[in-house]
């Protein structure tokens, strides 16, 4: 079969070209990285505090419960997070290949993305020039 052995090739650089970047067009994960934080900030808002765990990669949630001493979902509530509320929406999105950035009015957050969909690394995090961003909640 003529042209058989040379798709092989061709095939497996297509595979890891969408494995390495996360699969999905940069606007559809970045619409799915916008979705998961403002959720995840909704979470804050309504104090449910068990979605909001699920919502935490699982190296960030075991790293506020050690931190804190405490169940995920009351480390969650005394972490100092910013505020949220219903008019929070999101200013800013970078997604590079599976991790991502996403700025709202009161929070900048980090996400990376899992086989169940995007989760939290790091929340609560400000700026800082010529420094790396320092984050309330952070994964290790």
């Amino acid at each position: 079969m003529p042209g058989v052995r040379g798709a092989g090739p061709v095939a497996l650089v297509a595979v890891l070209a969408a494995v390495l970047s996360g699969c999905g067009s940069v606007q559809e994960r970045a619409d799915a990285a916008s979705a998961a934080a403002l959720g995840f900030r909704e979470t804050l808002r309504t104090t449910h505090g068990a979605r909001g765990c699920a919502a935490l990669a699982p190296g960030t949630r075991e790293e506020l419960e050690q931190n804190a001493e405490l169940p995920c979902a009351r480390a969650l509530s005394d972490a100092g997070l910013p505020a949220a509320d219903t008019a929070d929406a999101v200013r800013v999105v970078d997604v590079y290949g599976r991790q991502a950035r996403v700025v709202t009015d009161h929070d900048t957050l980090f996400l990376s993305s899992f086989p169940g969909g995007w989760k939290i690394t790091a929340t609560g995090c400000t700026e800082r020039p010529d420094l790396p961003y320092q984050c309330l909640i952070k994964g290790g």
